[in-house]
């Protein structure tokens, strides 16, 4: 995109991307089909290859949606999945003379008045806005997010796209119904788009945070908000990858890795919601191994009977209780559970679950190797043979948060006691307790929770 997409012109260029998403998509969607109906060979590797190099460098959120169906066993073709999932919002940011404009609508024409600095060029671009810095009247430093111009019309767009592929996708691969998948991440992608939303998500982390020393969350400014424009305190710190090439201790390793565990996981345990995009660029890491955690517009509420379901699917695999799995995945919503479905997604859940049962300090990882990506495909498999199933919606960004995180802990090389930091959150769980500070969160922020 460029600037005069917010222009008279921009219709054209609009469309052009549009028809530049269409290609690409219409693509994998006539090759899948030409596979399953004409008994045509395609190498999935190299069109999957060939899918991203042509939708790399589009801001919009396929790049997200392609990250989050990753981790979905089965939504999408291994080949794309693995492919899709690295694409980066790497096209240029916007030019000053868009953000003159985005800043004149949201803050009005004497908006550079309202700040003592205000840089001319991004520090930081991602798939559905960029940031800038900037430096108000007391001195403090602020990160100021713009969204990018449009955006509605683009995630709009983008989701028809992802429905096509879905629905080809699932005329010769039965093992999971992407509908509600789709439904979820729709929602989801929709609630992005609203930042005074993010800034109410950000008050509410930075309440259920506040004793957590190690965890730092920013903090709103309300004056220089907008439906499109968040300003925040600016929080420094280094990528996580920067931090692993300067920082040889294990110690340290361990260090964030506690932190980002009690990050995303103390409020899912106690507030019932959960940050659902452990995306590199969503935290920084301090000179202290503290981490600041960033970027709320990807947030999932859920209800106390779907995170008691959550810690009772754990015992029921601790303690070798099929009765008690049973119960957890009805009350996530599963249907039709038959003895083999049961046996399918506790293989799954086996894999997700297996550092936290394990009492003792090891990798998130221990020697397996390639055994996720074996145990998906074995999943894949077997739910095609019995017609397969409907993920219900809250699985999507659970299950991305659990993959998102292992990844991080990989990349740490960190070795913890995972199964006692668990038990440090869900020893005292009170499903009641939850239900009551959530609705209570909601209700003091004004939150509309769907």
């Amino acid at each position: 995109m460029a600037e005069d997409e917010i222009s008279d012109g921009g219709l054209g260029l609009r469309a052009k991307r549009y028809a530049k998403v269409g290609r690409a998509v219409g693509g994998l969607a006539a090759r899948l089909a030409g596979e399953r109906y004409l008994g045509l060979s395609i190498d999935r590797s190299e069109h999957a290859a060939d899918l991203k190099a042509a939708l790399g460098g589009l801001k919009g959120p396929l790049m997200k949606i392609a990250q989050i169906l990753s981790t979905i066993p089965s939504a999408l073709p291994k080949e794309y999945a693995e492919e899709l999932a690295e694409l980066q919002a790497n096209a240029p940011a916007m030019s000053w003379n868009f953000v003159k404009r985005r800043m004149n609508a949201e803050l009005g024409l004497d908006w550079q008045d309202k700040f003592a600095e205000f840089s001319h060029e991004a520090v930081a671009a991602a798939s559905l806005g960029q940031v800038h810095k900037a430096r108000d009247h007391d001195g403090n430093s602020l990160a100021c997010k713009l969204q990018y111009p449009d955006m509605k019309t683009v995630v709009d767009a983008d989701l028809r796209q992802l429905n096509l592929v879905f629905s080809i996708y699932r005329r010769y691969d039965k093992a999971i119904d992407p509908r509600r998948v789709h439904k979820e991440l729709s929602d989801r992608m929709h609630e992005e788009l609203d930042y005074r939303r993010e800034a109410a998500h950000m008050r509410l982390y930075g309440k259920i945070l506040r004793n957590e020393k190690s965890v730092y969350v920013p903090e709103a400014v309300e004056d220089l908000c907008g439906d499109r424009l968040l300003s925040m305190s600016w929080l420094d710190g280094k990528p996580l990858l920067n931090f692993i090439e300067n920082r040889d201790s294990v110690e340290d390793r361990n260090r964030v890795a506690l932190n980002m565990f009690r990050a995303w996981y103390v409020p899912l345990y106690n507030y019932g919601v959960i940050h659902g995009d452990p995306h590199l660029g969503n935290y920084t890491v301090r000179e202290d191994c503290s981490i600041n955690l960033l970027d709320f517009g990807c947030v999932r509420f859920f209800k106390a009977s779907f995170v008691q379901g959550v810690i009772d699917l754990y015992k029921s695999l601790r303690d070798n209780d099929p009765e008690l799995a049973v119960h957890a995945y009805e009350t996530w919503g599963f249907e039709n559970l038959t003895k083999e479905l049961i046996e399918i997604l506790n293989l799954w859940a086996e894999f997700l679950y297996a550092p936290l049962l394990d009492d003792r300090e090891r990798p998130i990882q221990e020697g397996i190797g390639d055994y996720g990506s074996g145990v998906a495909l074995k999943v894949r498999t077997e739910l095609n043979q019995i017609g397969g199933v409907a993920p219900p919606p809250e699985f999507v960004l659970m299950d991305r948060a659990a993959i998102g995180l292992g990844s991080v802990f990989t990349h740490l090389k960190a070795e913890v006691n995972w199964h006692r930091m668990f038990h440090e959150l869900i020893d005292d769980f009170d499903a009641k307790a939850l239900e009551k500070r959530q609705m209570s969160a909601i209700k003091a922020l004004e939150l509309k929770i769907a």
